[in-house]
């Protein structure tokens, strides 16, 4: 799209792959350096003026000019527009003219099937898309319906297309309230969620448009070229067919990785990239129990500051020469993996993550007999994702659960690597800014942030820092108090962990306060519990950005009393979700408030920032409250999160590299 004509552009397709996908070739050391340089200095300004929505808003008049011409057509006639468009499409490649009607054809299309017509700022958003950008759209703002105008545009050129979307619940919902739209088109939709065989998955992907998770399809991918070790490319494939050998079953999920919409792309791009994937099969069985349970018991007993050293902001571990020592002393007579130097001493290693990293109720839970992992950055659970490297099964052994076998990995991705395998590339968050360097560097593409298509009425009512846990607790339950139970406004709560969630609703209920709690315990209902947090006089408690794409409706009298009212307990390790949290309230032009209640205890400043953080608790406590000095104590501990998690994902992907150079090197692939 970078020709502004055709999808492919001037992109360099991979070779010996079965289907298209954009090569993975990593820069020349020299380039690098001329990348950081230019996005140090003429990148800045190129990047203020690319956050604005410049030559996009064209759009909108060219559409309007197409609408008005079809306005009087009838459904068989603009249907018969549509097929005459794919044949223009193909041949001249998306030039603005052809953009634009198809843009019309789609806009018509929305009324006449689901009643809603596509606002000007959205046809902005979704050339922006169509042009390869990150568009920035404020929480509200229609990103589902958006996304159907670049969807339909490039669908009807013959191109597959995939919507990526952050959970299962927003796959399924996005792909049916759209589908009246892309049937009215003659265009197909798929929707792939967890728990799909590969006959269905493969159905679904044969689709004009897929509506998919980031994690299902990263899988899909990997499953792919697991079953294409040796003999991926077409070629291979070829031969196959032709001697009769592709039964089907043995056949690709994919059929190619020409263009991508993902939603919540900051999420998606920058959050979770901090975990690489890792596609793995079970391994065989071991003495796992016994020897965690050994492991947990002997690292109980040592003595922390002398044994051994436990870093938090680097979730990092360390032995130390005592503790050692006494390993040398307890492994005598043992068999195993007690008899590896190595073995041991990771054995040890991993049993002082699992007592002093990992907690639960905020970074796992036990549902069902299973120790299942919440996802730090949305507060869901993620019951098909374990911890490697025996992490999990010692965590199993320790909450009292039966270990699950280890299990052994087959292949191995990054987020960073495979959407940069896409021929074309796009996205759309309501937070991007913060780490738009970040995505033009690792991705390729620049962000433009698109205008409100009403004005912003939300109130920001500053911070409140407490001295203790306790203290915040009970400010926040009197705030919700008052505001629910006083004035009859909806009130939100977001907390960081489920831990946190439930000790707010002890006070809630302790102080008569009546509420919702949702957390990753009750993630079935998700969407239902987030939908009517805009009732009088509601108060919904919630990790983190729980509910995250389902529309908050006020309820009746609720706009002239304020709207709602959301609180923040806890700053996040980044900038954006604190934004996305706040972003829940005064969407659409609708009244509504913020502020955020925080505790000098909370975990981002006791380990981001631990000297500054206990010299201000000790200064709260004398009564010395300076506002300036606590909110400076936010920027620093925000930033040297953002800085940790940054170096992760850098860290992440030249891992990768390496990885992969390897196994190119030894004839495999991922």
């Amino acid at each position: 799209m970078s020709s502004g004509n055709t999808i492919f552009g001037d992109v360099e397709l991979a070779r010996g792959r079965p289907y298209a996908e954009r090569g993975d070739s990593e820069p020349a050391f020299h380039d690098r350096i001329a990348v950081a340089l230019h996005g140090s200095t003429v990148g800045l300004v190129a990047g203020a003026i690319s956050r604005g929505y410049g030559d996009l808003s064209r759009i909108v008049a060219a559409t309007a000019a197409w609408e008005e011409r079809f306005e009087g057509l009838s459904d068989p006639d603009l249907q018969a527009m549509a097929v005459g468009l794919r044949e223009r499409l193909r041949r001249t490649g998306f030039v603005f003219e052809c953009v634009a009607e198809c843009f019309a054809l789609v806009r018509i299309a929305a009324v006449r099937t689901i009643a809603q017509r596509h606002y000007d700022t959205q046809l902005i958003a979704g050339y922006g898309l169509l042009r390869g950008l990150l568009v920035e759209m404020a929480t509200g703002e229609g990103k589902t319906i958006c996304a159907t105008l670049p969807a339909c545009t490039v669908a009807i050129a013959g191109y597959p297309v995939h919507v990526i979307t952050v959970n299962d619940y927003l796959a399924r919902r996005d792909a049916e309230k759209m589908q009246p739209v892309y049937d009215f088109l003659g265009l197909s939709v798929g929707t792939v969620v967890q728990g799909l065989d590969k006959n269905l998955r493969r159905q679904a992907y044969a689709c004009s448009v897929t509506y998919c998770t980031n994690k299902e399809l990263a899988f899909d991918y990997l499953r792919d070229r697991v079953a294409t070790q040796g003999r991926s490319s077409r070629l291979h494939q070829a031969l196959r067919r032709l001697g009769g050998s592709d039964s089907g079953q043995e056949g690709l999920v994919l059929r190619g990785l020409h263009y991508a919409i993902v939603d919540e792309a900051d999420s998606v791009f920058v959050d979770e990239a901090r975990t690489p994937l890792i596609l793995s099969a079970t391994g065989a069985g071991t003495e796992e129990g016994a020897d965690c349970a050994a492991a947990l018991e002997f690292a109980a007993s040592l003595i922390a500051g002398e044994d051994y050293a436990v870093n938090p902001f680097e979730r990092r571990v360390s032995l130390h020469g005592p503790g050692l020592a006494k390993l040398e002393q307890y492994v005598a007579g043992r068999q195993g993996i007690w008899t590896s130097i190595r073995g041991r001493e990771e054995l040890i290693r991993q049993a002082l993550s699992a007592l002093h990293l990992y907690r639960l109720d905020q970074h796992y839970v036990v549902v069902e007999g299973k120790v299942q992992i919440v996802d730090e950055s949305t507060g869901r659970v993620m019951p098909d994702r374990a911890w490697e490297r025996g992490l999990h099964q010692m965590i199993e052994t320790k909450e009292g659960v039966v270990p699950t076998p280890r299990r052994e990995t087959l292949a191995r991705l990054t987020y960073q690597r495979l959407f940069r395998r896409y021929v074309h590339l796009s996205g759309m968050t309501g937070t991007a800014a913060e780490v738009s360097r970040e995505i033009k560097a690792v991705y390729g593409i620049d962000v433009a942030r698109v205008p409100l298509h009403r004005p912003l009425r939300r109130v920001y009512q500053g911070a409140t820092f407490c001295p203790s846990l306790e203290d915040k607790w009970n400010r926040v339950a009197d705030v919700a108090s008052s505001l629910a139970l006083g004035a009859g406004r909806p009130v939100l709560i977001g907390t960081r962990s489920v831990e946190a969630s439930e000790q707010l609703s002890a006070v809630l209920t302790r102080k008569g306060v009546r509420h919702a709690l949702l957390n990753a315990k009750q993630d079935a209902v998700e969407a239902e519990v987030i939908a009517q947090a805009g009732q009088p006089g509601r108060v919904t408690v919630a990790t983190n950005m729980a509910g995250r794409g389902t529309d908050i409706e006020l309820g009746d009298g609720v706009e002239s009393k304020g709207g709602l009212h959301v609180i923040l307990t806890e700053y996040h390790d980044s900038r954006r979700v604190d934004r996305q949290l706040f972003g829940r309230c005064a969407r659409q032009g609708d009244a509504g408030s913020c502020e955020a209640i925080v505790s000098l205890e909370d975990d981002i400043f006791a380990v981001c920032v631990p000297l500054a953080s206990a010299m201000l608790r000790h200064a709260a406590r004398a009564g010395i409250m300076v506002p300036i000095m606590f909110r400076a104590l936010r920027v620093l501990a925000q930033r040297s999160a953002e800085r940790r998690d940054a170096a992760i994902r850098k860290q992440n992907l030249k891992q990768d590299r390496q990885l992969n150079r390897a196994l190119a090197f030894t004839g495999t692939g991922e």
